[in-house]
This record gives structure tokens, C-alpha cells and sequence, in this order.
């Protein structure tokens, strides 16, 4: 499983986010049919822009659950105290592409940002 993790400013727009996702894509030489899902966390689940990339890509945009992203903050590459402070972790776009992707998963890099969105890609354990 390959997922997205997006965070994001307030009030972003759909583009802001899709443009974010295909550059974090293209930082790893991926396509966007390679994704299986895109990822947030419960502070950025009624953010409407993300729901919105969802639809247009037609992949599931998952909520991980606030202990999930707890424990997958310790495997975070980037540390946004902003995000640390209204999250609770150091990167709200890479904990939760990798709480997400399940056991074992794992970051390709750093999250990608691009304005005011960040974007982290994430591959399960049980993937090449």
C-alpha cells in the first residue's frame, strides 16, 4: 500500500493540494496510480480541499486515529513545532502516510512542501 499523508494550512484549495501530491509523486519518480489512499490527521478531517483531492483522484482519504499517529510520530523525518503543538506530532503529513500504511511502513524521504500544503509518502511493510 502506497499512501499520501496531507497536511495543510486552513482554507487551502483542492489545487493547492493536488499540486502538492504530484510534486511529493515526482520528488520519488512515482505516478499518481500508484497511490492507494490518501492520509490526514483528525485536526485536518473536515479540511474540505483534502475530501475534494480525494474525489478527484478517486482514492479513500483516512482519518488515522490520534493513537496511531502517536505512534508513528517517532519514525517522522521533519519536526514542525507548529504541527507538534496543534497535532501532537512532528509532521502531520508523514504520520499519517505511515500510521495509514500500516505496520511496518515506512517514508520514501522527507515530506514535500509546497505553500500550504505538505505532503509525505508512505509504503507498507508488506510492499517491494
Amino acid at each position: 500500500m502506497m499512501v499520501a499523508g496531507i497536511g495543510s494550512r486552513k482554507g487551502v484549495t483542492v489545487e493547492d493540494v493536488l499540486a502538492a501530491i504530484e510534486t511529493a509523486l515526482e520528488t520519488h519518480g512515482l505516478a499518481m496510480t500508484a497511490l492507494s489512499a490518501l492520509a490526514t490527521a483528525p485536526l485536518k478531517q473536515d479540511e474540505e480541499a483534502i475530501l475534494a483531492a480525494g474525489r478527484q483522484l478517486d482514492l479513500p482519504v483516512i482519518v488515522a486515529d490520534a493513537a496511531a499517529i502517536e505512534a508513528a510520530s517517532s519514525a517522522t523525518i521533519s519536526h514542525s513545532d507548529l504541527s507538534l503543538d496543534l497535532a501532537g506530532t512532528p509532521s502531520v503529513s508523514e504520520a499519517s502516510a505511515l500510521a495509514v500504511a500500516g505496520k511496518g511502513a515506512r517514508l520514501l524521504g522527507p515530506r514535500t512542501v509546497l505553500g500550504p500544503v505538505t505532503c509525505a509518502i508512505a509504503i507498507g511493510g508488506d510492499a517491494p
